[in-house]
């Protein structure tokens, strides 16, 4: 095998194996606010928070998922003005004081 063969087969390998692991490691999915963990579609903070920011999107706020995430006050005041609606209504309840209300 010549050394230029042996060069190339080696840079595939390498292609193959960042391209394979790439691919097992997609990152976290969410949908609706649940994550998919093991085949089972499970609620997480993680993924609530971005539903939040979706939620808040919709109704003309500037928000991201990981500002939502790193800013207690921000979740709270986004849920002060949206937190009546259905989809985000027990995630606001956990930062809002008043309980059973999504504003104040």
């Amino acid at each position: 095998m010549s050394p230029r063969l042996m060069i190339v087969a080696g840079v595939a390998g390498i292609l193959f194996c960042g391209l394979a692991t790439s691919a097992g490691a997609g990152g976290i999915q969410c949908k609706n606010g649940f994550q998919l963990v093991q085949g089972s579609w499970l609620s997480t903070p993680y993924c609530q928070d971005a539903l939040v920011a979706q939620v808040a999107h919709e109704y003309g706020f500037k928000a991201t998922a990981a500002e939502v995430r790193n800013n207690p006050m921000f979740k709270q005041r986004l849920c002060r003005f949206i937190g009546q609606d259905i989809r985000i209504k027990e995630t606001c309840s956990e930062v809002t004081p008043v309980p059973g209300r999504g504003f104040y």
